[in-house]
């Protein structure tokens, strides 16, 4: 499975972006879909997870702000980011996995500046 994200720009602060990410295949054996992100000089963190059975997760840095939500039919995971802040700045990641499989896509870079 490939997974291609999408959706990324420059956004003024307090502004809204969506992210999506398209799977090659299905992704409903994928347990966990997830976004990561990573920014200049640092580590790569989780932003959200979604469970296979639509149960989310979100880093306290995003909670209120960002959605994530899955469509196994389609196979496709979206970040929906509102309010966003220069410190959410950085290069976005999506991600599927199960106990056997582990797939990344390339990032999107989402500039948060005025």
């Amino acid at each position: 499975v490939q997974l291609q994200a999408s959706g990324g720009g420059l956004v003024q602060p307090g502004g809204s972006l969506r992210l999506s990410c398209a799977a090659s295949g299905s992704i409903s054996s994928l347990v966990i879909m997830a976004w990561y992100r990573q920014a200049p000089g640092k580590q790569r963190e989780s932003v959200a997870t979604i469970t296979v059975g639509g149960t989310s997760n979100y880093a306290d840095s995003v909670k209120g702000r960002f959605t994530i939500a899955r469509d196994n039919a389609k196979n496709t995971v979206s970040l929906q980011m509102n309010s966003l802040k220069p410190e959410d700045t950085a290069v976005y990641y999506c991600r599927g996995w199960n106990a056997a499989y582990d797939y990344w896509g390339q990032g999107t870079q989402v500039t948060v500046s005025s």
